[in-house]
């Protein structure tokens, strides 16, 4: 069975300009998880449930899982000076890596959610990371914030992390999708889920219904339409977005998470997790968009913007889509 660093040299030869430089970040990235993963199952045995008792710039409780993941990737991508800057959610603005005279300079940049739905781990839910890698454009030596507002269409690469029963480590160069599964006996991921496609049908909705009573009414329509209809439909929501996902791209679903009143323009980061995640499920055979737009397409504004999102099978995308424009 195929290493992940053995499938990143695999891939590398393809290219006859490839220098290396984005297998290293793929390492880093690959190292800071094995660690996260290590911590989260030790939850319950050490100091490291509950709330550091400070928000986040969304305003949201840091859980200490969080903090402690977001450190460690930033250290993981910094310290071996192999991209030029780095954006995290738990970050109120972006990072510079600075590189000294004689070092080269990087042409990366990673934002990354370093532990999403890490509210889940006081009661042993899977968590998950998710990145998104991007090519630096800007002139000059220093990344600058148009350098991280760029669209999921110039995505390098994108993946997510899950740490459940085991610990996934899923990407896309838009090559298709691979999964690499850690054997934690000795520290190695190994591909195990070999070109993740969606299955054609799909027959699950991932969704808060709880806030069912402030969604959009093509939204309530759609729902509605869902459960009268012999669909064969059912409903599964961990509530953990990778999870969510990733459950939904093996056995085929819908992953909703439209506006509502407590927030009205979406809730999930269009740069940390839509994209990332809209780029993956595209390239496994599926859609992702927001209420009127295909979401890789989105010319993001800020930083730390939200969008709505509805991502999956590509039939279920536009029987949605087809109530959304009917409202428009």
């Amino acid at each position: 069975m195929k290493t992940l660093g053995e499938f990143l040299i695999a891939n590398q030869q393809k290219f006859q300009d490839s220098t290396g430089e984005f297998s290293k970040v793929i390492h880093a990235l690959r190292l800071a998880a094995k660690v996260v993963s290590h911590e989260v199952n030790k939850a319950g045995l050490v100091d490291i449930l509950g709330e550091v008792g400070t928000t986040n710039i969304q305003g949201e409780s840091q859980q200490k899982l969080d903090v402690f993941a977001h450190d460690l990737f930033i250290k993981a991508l910094t310290n071996r000076k192999i991209v030029c800057g780095i954006a995290s959610e738990e970050a109120d603005d972006f990072i510079q890596v600075k590189h000294s005279e004689s070092e080269k300079e990087s042409k990366y940049i990673v934002l990354i959610d370093p532990l999403d739905g890490s509210s889940n781990i006081d009661v042993n839910v899977s968590l998950g990371t998710i990145f998104s890698i991007y090519k630096k454009k800007s002139k000059g030596s220093e990344v600058v914030l148009d350098d991280f507002l760029q669209a999921g269409t110039e995505q390098v690469a994108a993946g997510y992390i899950l740490y459940g029963t085991s610990t996934l480590f899923v990407y896309t160069t838009g090559q298709g999708v691979n999964g690499f599964t850690l054997n934690p006996a000795i520290g190695t991921f190994y591909l195990s889920h070999p070109n993740i496609t969606l299955p054609r049908e799909g027959h699950i909705y991932s969704i808060n219904e709880a806030n069912y009573a402030s969604f959009p009414q093509a939204v309530k329509d759609f729902l509605k339409k869902s459960k009268a209809e012999d669909l064969n439909y059912t409903t599964r929501y961990i509530g953990s977005m990778v999870s969510d996902i990733h459950r939904n791209m093996l056995k085929g679903g819908l992953f909703l998470y439209p506006p509502n009143a407590k927030s009205p323009n979406g809730k999930l980061r269009l740069l940390y997790e839509c994209n990332p995640i809209a780029y993956i499920v595209e390239q496994a055979g599926g859609m992702a968009v927001s209420m009127d737009k295909r979401i890789m397409e989105i010319e993001p504004t800020e930083l730390h913007q939200r969008e709505p999102f509805f991502c999956g099978n590509s039939e279920m995308i536009d029987d949605l889509q087809g109530y959304l424009q009917k409202t428009e």
